[in-house]
């Protein structure tokens, strides 16, 4: 058989992932703060972009139908302003005759007739075209550093014993410990050991308490010290910490020589300490959590889901400045420019629109499912997948597990990771029972734990048959499991600590 070259055509379709596309997908996983700065550089390179004003986007939710939840659900409606007048034997405009959210206008008390209104006490119009923001104007929170730093002139007077603090200063971790070889310190400031102990010693009184220490039972000394409850008793506890994480209280009762009830106190004296006090310090140039979406009830027993507003980045393309620079004379390469620009301006519009309402159809297909625990609490939380979200929504599992990743919702319950309601089911048990939600579950044996008494500390075991008759079908282990990541110590430990407690009341 003779080979030959022969032209054959062929049709077929293919998915190729552009860089818009690319870029796109990445505008999902974004925070609202690497949002905000990704849309600053934009608008900065491209002249085409402007910030705008965001308008609230939000969509009504009707739940899944759940008989028990709608017949618990508390409803009311909302206040109208002839109900107002019945109530206040008045009408509205006599009750609030003035406008609320406006300013005082040009002839206010504070202005003289005929003069302009001065700076800051202008009308509304000035203030709200000011966009000034309180945290403007707020101080920036210190660090621990700079908390030091304002202790060592006030406690050490010569020049070189303040050069050893602040270099001990400088090797604190975030917990407020020094884990540093003081025999390396004195070697590299050329000095002795002493002078560094010296200087420590100092530095261990300043606040907040606990700092400079070399492990925990050195960080509880030091706060028991400022309270001056560091007694011979409580120095023989904290030297033996090991024997109090098992709840050795017999042990620890002989070698502190102090009954079961001292033994108590001096416990709580040790629960009231901060075993991190460098923490509270740690994280003082991070910018805390904002919600992505706002969840609250609306009169007719739906939910109502609203974007925050303030995390929603608004961007405008000024089309009539490219129609007039486009219009003049401008080479090929200027053309182009602006071409690139326009071209980019649109799809960023675009990706933030499309990225909004992602968000809201997740958000609101996860209210929808979990409406029962917007009622009731974390009880009544359904297990939930993703695939299960991203089926309903018409989406892929890679699209609902993107915009999961950190986005916070805020409703009636307190603020939650989207990711808190994707939960693992649990198998009931019974003709009929329905699956359970894993974090449902571990309330479940946190609320039993907490309801033990001396005489019955439940084991694990009997946990797991506690259950059991509730419909839940679960391992021991998954048992154990659930309660280590709770910080819930075993029936032994619990049992101690109980009859402890018990025989110190008595």
């Amino acid at each position: 058989m003779a080979l030959s070259a022969r032209l054959n055509m062929r049709q077929s379709q293919s998915m190729v992932m552009t860089p818009q596309l690319l870029q796109s997908i990445r505008l999902l996983q974004l925070t609202h703060a690497e949002l905000q700065l990704f849309v600053a550089e934009q608008v900065e390179r491209n002249p085409l972009l402007e910030v705008g004003d965001t308008a609230p986007v939000s969509i009504a939710v009707e739940p899944v139908v759940d008989e028990a939840v709608f017949d618990r659900r508390e409803t009311a409606d909302a206040p109208t302003a002839e109900s107002m007048a019945d109530t206040f034997d008045s009408s509205v405009e006599n009750l609030y005759p003035d406008d609320p959210g406006r300013g005082d206008g040009p002839g206010t008390m504070h202005d003289k007739p005929g003069e302009a209104p001065m700076r800051g006490q202008g009308n509304g119009a000035e203030t709200s075209e000011s966009n000034w923001s309180i945290e403007d104007f707020a101080t920036t929170a210190r660090t621990l550093r700079e908390i030091v730093a304002e202790q060592v002139p006030l406690a050490l007077r010569h020049r070189g014993d303040r050069i050893i603090a602040m270099e001990l200063a400088d090797l604190l971790d975030e917990r407020g410990y020094l884990e540093a070889d003081l025999d390396d310190v004195a070697e590299r400031l050329d000095c002795e050991r002493a002078d560094i102990e010296a200087v420590l010693g100092v530095l261990q009184t300043f606040d907040p308490p606990g700092i400079f220490a070399r492990d925990l039972a050195e960080c509880l000394r030091l706060q028991c010290a400022r309270r001056d409850r560091l007694d011979p008793a409580m120095e023989a506890l904290l030297a033996n910490l090991p024997l109090l994480a098992r709840r050795d209280f017999r042990a620890l009762s002989r070698i502190c020589a102090v009954d079961e009830t001292d033994l108590i106190d001096m416990l709580e004296e040790i629960r009231r300490l901060d075993p991190h006090p460098g923490l509270a310090y740690a994280g003082s140039g991070n910018e805390g959590i904002v919600h992505d979406v706002d969840v609250f009830p609306a009169p007719d027993g739906s939910w109502h889901i609203e974007l925050n507003d303030e995390v929603l980045p608004k961007v405008l393309v000024d089309r009539t400045y490219h129609a007039t620079v486009t219009a003049g004379r401008l080479d090929d390469e200027g053309k182009a420019f602006m071409s690139q620009c326009l071209q980019d301006a649109n799809w960023l519009e675009r990706a933030l629109d499309q990225r909004a309402t992602t968000i809201l159809k997740v958000a609101a297909e996860i209210v929808r499912q979990q409406d029962a625990f917007l009622v009731h609490g974390v009880s009544r939380l359904r297990p939930m997948t993703m695939r299960s979200v991203a089926d309903a929504i018409s989406m892929h599992e890679s699209t609902v597990s993107r915009v999961s990743a950190n986005k916070y919702m805020l409703t009636p319950r307190g603020l939650f990771e989207f990711r808190y309601f994707f939960t693992v089911a649990i198998t009931g048990t019974g003709p009929g029972s329905e699956d359970h939600s894993s974090e449902s579950v571990r309330q479940r044996i946190r609320e039993m734990i907490d309801a033990e008494v001396p005489s019955q500390v439940l084991s694990d075991d009997a946990i797991v048959e506690r259950l059991a008759t509730e419909g839940v079908e679960i391992a021991r282990r998954t048992v154990a499991k659930y309660r280590e990541a709770m910080g819930l110590s075993s029936s032994v430990q619990r049992r101690r600590e109980k009859q402890a407690r018990l025989a110190a009341s008595a």
